[in-house]
């Protein structure tokens, strides 16, 4: 996940440039919420992969102690900006691609 020009916190945003790409707003905030959604998932199976390596099956309650490079791993992952930010900033640099199914039928009619 590329997070170098992603912000860190929530910014105020002119509504008009999400229109650009679809020219429909609410068009635009699904497909933003989906590519939300995928980079969450990937997040999460990557922070869920990464600290399977440290749990063992003899774990008990008792047993239980804090290793540093776990909470190392857990601190990078708070850190990292949520995906929502993510995916606006991919929407806004045209990162992602996207199709409307229904406008490429109504397209394809037109044409025949």
């Amino acid at each position: 996940m590329n997070t170098r020009n992603v912000a860190q916190s929530t910014i105020t945003r002119d509504v008009v440039d999400f229109e650009k790409g679809t020219g429909n707003i609410y068009e635009s905030l699904a497909i933003i919420a989906k590519r939300a959604n995928h980079i969450a998932a990937e997040t999460r199976e990557e922070l869920h992969d990464k600290l399977s390596e440290f749990s063992s099956s003899t774990d008990t309650l008792d047993e239980v102690f804090e290793n540093r490079e776990q909470i190392e791993i857990s601190k990078y992952y708070e850190r990292l900006p949520k995906p929502t930010l993510v995916a606006i900033q991919d929407f806004l640099d045209g990162k992602i691609y996207f199709r409307n199914p229904a406008t490429e039928d109504t397209k394809e009619s037109k044409e025949l």
